[in-house]
């Protein structure tokens, strides 16, 4: 199936209950294990590619690899920028072809974080790319971005609501009590925050921060209108986890040839448990009607 558009992949599933899962990938390996899943389980995904595999690998290298890569597949796929602080790097993902961008402001004051985000998303609109925004900020660390504990802040409905009426994005990213990275004690989602900015933007929200989130609070969180939901640190853990388990079970002979294989199967394990949680699989046929690619 050819790439759909962030838009188109998000509005679905916000209509019909369930949520995307948006998988950070960080290598061929990492790659496959995100597609392979999505196929046997038979479920819309999304790709994303953040800035610390952009610092490392690039932008063009790890789009043209998914590029690749996806030709074998038959699942809906959409290809997303996580976390742009730049809006030159934004629009740079949008002329190499990704379907979905994020232009993260959340560092700026409201009214340069709405005037980018803005401009983005009229660029999106134009050529038919999903466009993310985010207010509020996130707690804990991705990639190279980092917020304090203590200046993580809950999104407000009317901070959602004035930042959607100003810039039209097509998707929001809320603060509403997760944090990326490892968490020191359960978190503990704000449900009525969510349900108060989904009532009041009819859009579909993001939920930043996705790992190690009780299955049960992120099952609630999809039924008030979450339907983006990212993971990076439980991956990268599981194929951590895969690769170890590798090398110890052959220590003694320290057969190495296939331990980032072992590592791509864990991670595309957890994968395929993070699709069930979401509610995702089996909706890969949604979309036949769309068959939507993003050309420039």
């Amino acid at each position: 199936m050819p790439f759909i558009d962030g838009k188109t992949m998000l509005n679905k599933a916000y209509e019909e209950g369930y949520g995307i899962g948006a998988f950070s990938a960080h290598n061929a390996e990492t790659i496959l294990a995100i597609l392979e899943a999505a196929e046997e389980e038979k479920s819309p995904v999304m790709i994303q590619i953040g800035q610390k595999v952009i610092q490392t690998l690039g932008l063009k290298p790890m789009k043209d690899m998914i590029d690749s890569f996806s030709e074998q597949f038959t699942i809906p796929i959409c290809i997303h920028l996580d976390h742009s602080r730049e809006f030159e790097q934004t629009m740079h993902a949008i002329q190499l072809g990704f379907q979905s961008v994020m232009f993260d402001g959340s560092a700026l004051s409201f009214e340069e974080n709405t005037k980018i985000t803005k401009q983005v998303a009229a660029v999106g609109k134009v050529l038919g790319i999903g466009t993310e925004g985010e207010i509020g900020k996130i707690g804990g660390t991705e990639d190279d971005i980092t917020v304090d504990e203590k200046d993580a802040l809950i999104t407000t409905t009317q901070e959602g609501t004035d930042f959607m009426n100003a810039t039209d994005v097509d998707y929001l990213a809320l603060s509403i009590g997760t944090a990326h990275g490892i968490y020191k004690q359960t978190p503990n989602l704000r449900f009525d925050r969510i349900e108060e900015i989904s009532n009041a933007i009819q859009r579909p929200l993001v939920l930043h921060g996705g790992s190690d989130v009780p299955d049960e609070q992120v099952k609630r969180a999809i039924s008030l209108g979450i339907s983006k939901i990212n993971v990076d640190t439980e991956l990268r853990q599981s194929y951590t986890k895969g690769i170890q388990k590798y090398f110890d079970d052959n220590e003694d002979d320290m057969v190495i040839a296939n331990s980032l294989g072992a590592g791509k199967e864990e991670m595309k394990e957890k994968v395929k448990e993070k699709i069930g949680v979401f509610g995702s699989k089996g909706r890969s046929e949604d979309f036949n009607e769309y068959k939507k690619v993003v050309t420039l």
